[in-house]
């Protein structure tokens, strides 16, 4: 028997940006309600996707057929109408292997309970002056939530978003990316001021960084790159990706003075999704 928190979602839309990177939008339950950088925990059974009828019997036999839920941050923002999610393709993934062949049309499950405390709303108040939003890969949803609230243009006077990527091609939502402070930043009285920093690990590109953020954070080519200096009394960071990133990312961050966020009180909030 399905639970009272379990909704059906249906997908509007997919958009796959590489081979292994792609988003979607689903409808939104009329009570659902989140903070901007929660995340969710969507299900799928993958007899239940349009595509399942054209496999062969062998195919549909040796497939799950039962519910597999995974945690998604959520890429739109609290107050849009449909929900949106970027997804990485993980090789033999229970979830993501069956999630990539999603078509308009599709039902998902929902658990419209949301988690997670990568929010704001965890800083101590007065707030600091300086929000620093450190991302890699698919960890780039709940900051592009976030940046889709114009509170968040409010509370601060400088945000940087530094989005790092292995290739080019991988680094999804640019053109969004390059229009918030535009299309948000323009609709507050005086707007904090947005530094996109795209970074690519593994090739050269004109114009952007290509080293892990750790090492750009430690020799002080990140903050020389904004033009900003990490400063303990004024400057919240937030990280979110891969395990590795986040934690090599966090004790660089220690070793420049700042510490992790408790109680409201520290400069580094994560998200624990592992």
């Amino acid at each position: 028997m399905m639970s009272d928190s379990i909704q059906t979602v249906t997908v509007l839309s997919k958009t796959t940006w590489t081979p292994t990177l792609f988003s979607f939008t689903v409808t939104r339950p009329d009570s659902f309600k989140f903070t901007a950088g929660q995340f969710v925990r969507l299900g799928v059974n993958p007899s239940q996707l349009k595509y399942y009828a054209d496999l062969s019997a062998a195919e549909q036999e040796s497939a799950v057929d039962e519910d597999i839920f995974r945690a998604y941050s959520i890429v739109s923002s609290p107050f849009d109408e449909v929900l949106e999610f970027f997804s990485i393709v993980i090789p033999d993934g229970a979830f993501t292997s069956q999630l990539q062949h999603l078509e308009v049309g599709d039902e998902l499950l929902l658990n419209t309970m949301p988690f997670g405390f990568l929010t704001l709303a965890r800083y101590q108040k007065p707030l600091p002056k300086d929000l620093w939003l450190l991302a890699t890969g698919t960890g780039l949803a709940p900051f592009l939530s976030m940046l889709q609230d114009l509170k968040t243009w409010e509370d601060y006077d400088d945000i940087i978003l530094a989005y790092s990527a292995r290739t080019q091609d991988e680094l999804a939502y640019v053109e969004l990316i390059e229009r918030l402070a535009e299309d948000f930043g323009s609709l507050v009285d005086n707007p904090a001021k947005f530094t996109f920093v795209p970074i690519v690990t593994r090739t050269q590109v004109e114009g952007m960084l290509n080293e892990r953020l750790p090492k750009l954070l430690l020799d002080g080519t990140l903050q020389q790159h904004v033009g900003k200096a990490l400063d303990p009394d004024s400057t919240h960071i937030m990280l979110c990706g891969n395990p590795d990133m986040v934690n090599d990312t966090k004790e660089a961050l220690k070793s420049l003075g700042l510490t992790m966020n408790r109680r409201g009180e520290g400069n580094i909030a994560v998200e624990n999704y592992w």
